[in-house]
């Protein structure tokens, strides 16, 4: 009877729980004027479009993935290899500046840092006598990805929608009004690249043709063509050279296509206006409402899979720049979930298989010359884009990263060789759509040459969330030839026992007691990417059956590697030697990899290294760019500290500017470093969920990370290693109440949750004992840390949990609730 009870009071959750369509929405009541970082952002992974919602001057700021300055490239330095060993003794002897200075002499490139994401131009929409509007209103609502603006004049009410398709690869837009003949305006481009070719076409066409730039001695060669064609319900059409206009329509529908002539990073032999073409033709003739309704069943089979309620109160009610401004001070709960699945809406919007991966602003870029380039910061950025993949039921939208990795795998190869005479394949801080994996920007930065061993985990990851062994087969190359680069390029130290990452760094952070100088061996982050590297090259040797030699190799160098170190602060010490000061505010904690994205530190495993890690949190402090607060999300989630990860949150979700010192958030939701990146989206969602469900620590952990704030709620959707999906959960007062898991590939489910649970139905849930038996959640064992003598590091006081087993069958679904 208590279980029938139970079962009943979770359908009643159900129906009090659940996202509404409101919750899921962006909505202002002023246009965007001139300000990017007002626009709403639209795009299927290879175009994307900024809508501003202006009334006389509609502006869709448009991108398309592959516009990115220069063509294929190198940028290696053969002159590093005489300068290695060098360089490397003076890092020994403790000569750390002129170790950089070397560096930056004979390392760094002396050819191009990288190339530049660039715009297309704009869509421009011209209405005459609109500027006296009445009862403005536009929204994304990102439940169906599409975008609306409305206004009243004149007593007409006129509405824009637009959507950028995912199934046909166009964007749409579509202008009507409630009364007839009422729809009047001026269509033309604008590029700001120095020799755009804007014409019409004839047949309601236009067409912006353009290159893009040359940029550091290499010279642009991507050509890019945009169409764009109407068709108007009634009404009258005409064009000049370079625009067109239509006259008193009932409505109209305007499509942009854009294609270039990229076809990888090595080939640009496409014929760009003849792609575009076939993607506009292939649209054109449809419906409209036919367009939208592909457009949306595609979205949502993507975006449904996962739903999440924290509740509401009556601040979502409040257009969302005021919720923004508010957010500090109120209690708006709904804010939390829009935020989360706002991050997984730019995913979707930004990424999509067999396009370009997500870069440092998505897919969304205004300028020639964007920060950073706009490229692919491999020291951080470009992983945190897709830690929401796995982890949000997007797996699929993982491969366009995937898939560069792949392609650094053999572009890095000749870097490897060339500059540091080793075997296998490794990539510096960053890369750019020609996949250059040589050093850029200066020692400081550019020396660290862990992106290769960064982004080749992520290959790992999605085996371990999917269990597919085929594409383990066809990425064990990859994993292989970054465990190759470090076994050559290890060495050992003179004054420690360890084999050594030499020259390293902690990215982008220098300690005082190394003269200012970031050059170092043996870095804290170093090692723990080396320990990552080799162990998932011989446990996907041993699954793949090949390669056994080699795995033994790597399993003697991976025990010669330096052991994390607890220093005299009661720190995780983030270099060899212990100068860390807890009055660095750093916004990079890199040494914190092994704590999150990694799992080498443990509330269970590795307690004092897990302290030690709080105490590297809090001597870092709360407030930094925009991405880095993102990242804190990600591990006081796994500190177990759903409060101060709620602390971050709200951080994070601080109007820019009000901050001192750090990021926080723009009108649009956008991150701000500042100035805009998307990183910091995509971290804050996957340290949402982070707080909701864990499965890197040897079993799936619900509710680890639940604030004071979020107390009750539903989830639905969300994924853990070895593909078992929380097809629903709830939880009230923190505990939870009932949760429902599919198995997809079978084996042991290790469940760890805050309170006591049965089963209802199938199967036998026991008390866990011993090793999980299920093979991805192996964790290799974490050596024991040396501790300063000057150190009274203590482990934490855990909240209980309860640990269970559960054997499972292939395709079967589960049931757990709180046992009474």
């Amino acid at each position: 009877m208590k279980r029938f009870l139970s079962l009943g009071l979770f359908f009643i959750g159900m129906s009090i729980f659940g996202q509404q369509p409101d919750d899921l929405k962006l909505w202002y009541d002023e246009p965007s004027g001139d300000i990017w970082e007002n626009a709403l952002p639209l795009g299927n992974g290879r175009i994307g479009a900024m809508v501003y919602g202006n009334v006389t001057k509609e502006i869709f700021q448009l991108n398309e993935h592959t516009v990115w300055s220069g063509s294929p490239n190198r940028n290696d330095n053969p002159d590093a290899l005489k300068a290695l060993p060098e360089v490397r003794q003076l890092i020994f002897n403790g000569e750390y500046k002129a170790a950089e200075q070397l560096a930056d002499k004979m390392i760094i490139t002396k050819k191009s840092h990288g190339q530049m994401f660039q715009p297309v131009g704009n869509l421009e929409l011209l209405f005459q006598n609109h500027a006296n509007y009445q009862d403005y209103y536009r929204e994304l609502d990102i439940g169906k990805a599409i975008s609306k603006t409305t206004y009243i004049l004149d007593g007409v009410t006129y509405t824009r929608e637009a959507f950028v398709s995912l199934t046909d690869r166009v964007l749409v837009i579509k202008l009507s009004a409630d009364a007839p003949g009422k729809i009047s305006f001026t269509a033309n481009f604008t590029s700001p690249h120095s020799e755009p070719e804007i014409e019409t076409n004839g047949h309601n066409q236009l067409s912006l043709w353009g290159r893009t730039s040359d940029h550091e001695g290499v010279e642009g060669k991507v050509a890019f063509n945009a169409l764009m064609k109407l068709k108007t319900e009634n009404g009258l059409t005409s064009q000049t050279v370079s625009s067109i206009k239509v006259e008193n329509a009932d409505s109209a529908i305007l499509m942009v296509s854009i294609a270039s002539n990229f076809n990888s990073y090595k080939d640009l032999s496409a014929d760009e206006t003849q792609r575009a073409k076939v993607y506009l033709d292939a649209a054109f003739d449809k419906d409209y409402e036919v367009l939208k309704a592909d457009h949306t069943n595609k979205y949502q089979s993507l975006f449904n899979r996962v739903i999440l309620d924290f509740g509401t109160t009556d601040e979502a009610k409040i257009p969302t720049d005021e919720r923004l401004a508010n957010f500090r001070t109120t209690n708006d709960p709904a804010f939390v979930g829009l935020y989360f699945q706002y991050g997984r809406y730019l995913l979707i919007s930004s990424s999509q298989p067999g396009g370009q991966p997500a870069n440092l602003q998505g897919i969304w870029n205004r300028s020639m010359k964007p920060a950073w380039d706009s490229k692919y910061t491999i020291n951080i950025n470009a992983e945190m884009n897709y830690w929401p993949a796995e982890r949000t039921n997007l797996s699929e939208l993982h491969e366009p990263f995937l898939t560069m990795v792949q392609e650094l795998s053999e572009t890095g190869r000749e870097t490897a060789k060339v500059m540091y005479g080793a075997k296998g394949w490794m990539a510096h801080h960053n890369t750019d759509i020609w996949r250059i994996t040589g050093p850029i920007d200066g020692a400081f930065w550019g020396i660290w040459n862990g992106g290769g061993g960064w982004t080749s985990q992520h290959l790992w990851e999605h085996y371990l969330y999917t269990g597919d062994t085929s594409f383990l087969q066809s990425i064990y190359p990859a994993l292989k030839g970054a465990a190759e680069f470090y076994a050559d390029f290890l060495v050992q130290h003179p004054n420690y026992p360890y084999l050594v990452v030499a020259p390293g760094n902690s990215p982008e952070n220098a300690p005082e007691a190394h003269q200012g100088s970031s050059i170092t061996a043996g870095s804290t982050m170093d090692n723990q990417l080396v320990f990552d590297v080799f162990s998932t090259a011989i446990k996907a040797s041993e699954i793949l059956e090949k390669d056994g030699a080699f795995a033994d190799s790597l399993n003697v160098l991976r025990n010669q590697l330096p052991p994390m170190q607890i220093g005299k602060n009661n720190q995780l010490q983030e270099w060899l030697d212990d100068v860390d000061s807890p009055e660095d505010h750093h916004r990079h904690v890199s040494h914190l990899y092994g704590l999150f994205p990694s799992n080498q530190i443990s509330p269970y495993r590795t307690p004092e290294l897990f302290a030690a890690s709080k105490n590297t949190l809090l001597q870092r402090g709360d407030v930094s760019t925009g991405w880095s607060m993102g990242w804190k999300v990600n591990w006081w989630a796994k500190m177990q500290d759903g409060n101060h990860a709620y602390k971050l949150i709200k951080d994070q979700l601080t109007p820019v500017g009000i901050n001192q010192g750090g990021g926080g958030t723009y009108n649009n939701l956008f991150d701000a470093h500042p100035p805009f990146q998307i990183d910091g989206n995509f971290g804050c969602t996957s340290g949402i969920a982070e707080m909701l469900l864990q499965s890197s620590d040897g079993a799936v952990h619900l509710l680890p990370a639940i604030p004071d704030a979020l107390n009750s709620g539903y989830v639905g959707g969300l994924k853990a290693r070895g593909d078992f999906e929380l097809v629903s959960m709830e939880w009230k007062d923190k505990k939870l109440v009932i949760a429902t898991i599919q198995s997809h590939l079978g084996g042991n489910l290790r469940i760890r949750v805050p309170n006591e649970v049965t089963l209802i139905g199938q199967g036998t849930l026991k008390k866990a004992v011993g090793k999980n038996t299920n093979v991805f959640f192996e964790v290799p064992k974490t050596a024991d840390p040396i501790i300063s003598k000057e150190s009274n590091i203590k482990p934490l006081d855990l909240g209980d949990t309860y640990l269970y087993d559960l054997a499972t069958q292939k395709g079967k679904i589960y049931t757990l609730i709180r046992k009474n």
